[in-house]
């Protein structure tokens, strides 16, 4: 998913060096304090988490770092058993590129960290990816969609979730072919994420036959979109879609419906948060996403997992909740296998690295899990939804299978 510009922060180079590590309980720790919690006693195996903790995108960020978290704990017994003690991490990348890549040094500075599970952006995860390969660390994006994310073939950068040019045509579709649009307006936020799935949406859509009646940027941190709407409103589309995040887009449908715009709104999965309901009220009605996650309370194994998190967390699960714990379960097994296949010592991280690319059908909560030489998983889906009412998620109209 998502992400903000990039290209400039990919010449960072390194900044700190040192390491960190200690006897610790399975555990999370505040962000870069890289101390750990008492207990334990045995070696310590640390894995962080990259997503926005604060500010706009905080709820699906938190989501990340939550269910990474609670598989991390279902594990800890396990390599306890190894005699090693697991530790999170959680680093707040806020959003924001710089950020990202000033964690990342952190993180790589840091000797115990063995992995990543981040980012949601993929602004963030694009020039943060290039730190990690510097340093040998794995990650996987239970969230990140850009193309240029894996496409950059760095042996570190692995997602579990469908690409911008699989969810792009997969919308473009539904929008053309079922709810029958032929004059799309399209908006998106100038972000690589927003960006990069609106031109994979405008190009399918065209090659299907509805005109593109419009095609227009706005910026991240937003509020009054009237002139954007006004133009909207000129055009007088059948049909709207937004390459963005579910802060602006909430306000986007709110406006458009305060205008007397009323097309239909859909947008990516960026908009597959509580969020976007909580910004909206009851105008997201009729609003449609597409999403690179499932319903995790349709799934076979995902009711009882749902219950468990809610119970953990006292909240619901958001999108990306189990697409993070299944990440953090394909990171522990990696670690795992290479553990066993160094004769019980902690492996390098070019060891862990390697697992990591090489795991194949992976089952997990919520996917399969299948790596291709590139770091994408073969098993990605990608499904639309659509809003009955103002409650969190949508309901889910379509399930669509790559190619």
């Amino acid at each position: 998913m998502k992400g903000q510009g990039w290209l400039a922060l990919t010449l960072i180079a390194g900044l700190l060096a040192g390491c960190g590590g200690g006897g610790g309980a399975a555990s999370t720790t505040p962000e870069g304090s890289g101390t750990p919690a008492a207990g334990g006693g045995g070696k310590v195996i640390k894995i962080a988490t990259q997503s926005p903790l604060s500010g706009g995108s905080s709820i699906q960020g938190e989501s990340i770092k939550l269910g990474a978290q609670m598989s991390l704990e279902d594990h800890a017994e396990e390599f306890k058993a190894l005699g090693y003690d697991l530790e999170l991490v959680p680093y707040d990348d806020q959003s924001d590129p710089k950020k990202g890549v000033a964690n990342s040094e952190l993180i790589g500075a840091d000797q115990a960290v063995l992995g990543v599970i981040g980012h949601l952006n993929s602004g963030v995860s694009i020039p943060s990816s290039v730190v990690y390969e510097k340093y040998n660390i794995p990650m996987i994006s239970p969230a990140s969609t850009a193309t240029d994310f894996t496409d950059r073939k760095l042996k570190v950068a692995n997602r579990v979730v469908a690409r911008d040019d699989f969810q792009g045509p997969a919308a473009a579709e539904y929008a053309v072919n079922t709810v029958k649009a032929k004059n799309i307006f399209i908006i998106q936020d100038k972000t690589a994420y927003g960006q990069g799935l609106a031109e994979a949406f405008r190009d399918a859509a065209e090659g299907l036959g509805a005109t593109i009646s419009g095609y227009e940027g706005i910026t991240v941190g937003e509020k009054d979109f009237n002139g954007v709407l006004n133009i909207v409103a000129s055009k007088n589309p059948d049909f709207i879609f937004f390459g963005g995040l579910y802060a602006e887009g909430g306000l986007l449908i709110k406006q458009a419906r305060d205008k007397g715009i009323t097309a239909p709104v859909m947008g990516g999965d960026a908009l597959d948060s509580s969020g976007l309901v909580d910004i909206a009220g009851e105008d997201v009605t009729g609003s449609l996403y597409s999403s690179v996650a499932g319903d995790i309370s349709k799934m076979e194994a995902g009711k009882e997992w749902a219950e468990k998190y809610e119970q953990k967390f006292s909240k619901k699960p958001e999108g990306y909740s189990v697409y993070a714990y299944d990440s953090m379960t394909v990171m522990l097994e990696a670690i795992k296998k290479a553990i066993e296949e160094n004769g019980g010592e902690l492996p390098a991280r070019e060891k862990v690295r390697d697992a990591v690319r090489a795991t194949k059908d992976f089952q997990g909560v919520a996917t399969k899990v299948s790596f291709d030489e590139i770091g994408d998983n073969s098993y990605a889906k990608v499904f639309i939804y659509e809003f009955a009412g103002a409650t969190y998620p949508g309901a889910m109209v379509s399930e669509i299978e790559n190619k």
